[in-house]
């Protein structure tokens, strides 16, 4: 059972547009952290407006509900609900608020922080808005997001904004602090790389877990190895949540795989 993220979290009220060694700290130690009110409402509003338009006309690259056949999703795609959205690819291209997204100053400093001087972002993953619709979502078990990533190293920095507000009973993100310094064995996982429930060491380090609420606005910065997971949304409102993944500029991606099959951007932090 997760219990509530205690709010350390960094706040943007008076424009700051850095993490503070407090903030800096959380991250290195937890694997996370939280900046609370750090995209605007109108920035906001043109991105979600842009989703539900692309949503409602089912406009694609996507990915559905049933594709991945985690528990609570549709059968197939001939099943009620069948065609149940789970997320919409290739986010940036969508629209040009996501561009302006990753133009803040507030966002793109606070990657040079963690990355250094030359940060990029992979179009080949996350890049995307992840969408937890009523009675057709599902439940996503305990993951590091590296499982099926190839780089030279595992240090990659994923960015989750909030665009409707994310709690316990809609699926908000759950995460387990430190996980991103463990190295889990291969009898820890699954065939699919979910942590087990059922061996005792991981039920252990599950009960440490943390429940990330979010408003809108809010941003989530989190570890590519840091442990997460999600329940299925029980409410009847759509949630939904822009996700962009980064790397250093060192840290490449290994030719001929995933990682490696699409082009990538580079943000300037200076």
């Amino acid at each position: 059972m997760s219990t509530p993220l205690v709010d350390s979290s960094c706040r943007t009220e008076s424009l700051v547009q850095e993490f503070a060694p407090a903030e800096l700290e959380q991250f290195l130690r937890d694997g996370y952290v939280i900046c609370r009110g750090m995209v605007g409402e109108p920035l906001r509003s043109q991105m979600k407006e842009s989703v539900l338009d692309d949503l409602s006309r089912g406009r694609g690259p996507v990915e559905f509900e049933t594709d991945l056949r985690h528990p609570g999703a549709p059968a197939s795609h001939a099943a009620e609900g069948g065609h149940t959205i789970r997320r919409l690819r290739q986010a940036h291209s969508r629209h040009f608020a996501f561009t302006d997204l990753l133009r803040q100053r507030e966002l793109v400093t606070r990657l040079g922080q963690l990355l250094g001087p030359d940060v990029v972002m992979p179009l080949a993953h996350h890049n995307c808005v992840m969408t937890k619709q009523p009675r057709f979502s599902s439940d996503t078990g305990w993951h590091q997001d590296i499982r099926y990533w190839s780089y030279d190293k595992p240090e990659l920095v994923s960015v989750w904004t909030a665009l409707s507000a994310e709690r316990p009973e809609n699926g908000c993100l759950s995460l387990i602090p430190g996980s991103h310094k463990i190295v889990f064995d291969h009898t820890r996982l699954d065939d699919d790389l979910f942590l087990r429930p059922d061996v005792p060491e991981n039920r252990e380090l599950i009960g440490t877990a943390v429940t990330a609420e979010l408003d809108p606005g809010d941003v989530l910065f989190f570890h590519c190895r840091t442990m997460h997971a999600a329940d299925r949304n029980r409410t009847d409102a759509t949630k939904l949540s822009v996700v962009f993944t980064f790397r250093p500029a060192d840290n490449r991606p290994t030719p001929g795989t995933r990682s490696a099959s699409l082009p990538e951007l580079l943000i300037t932090t200076l």
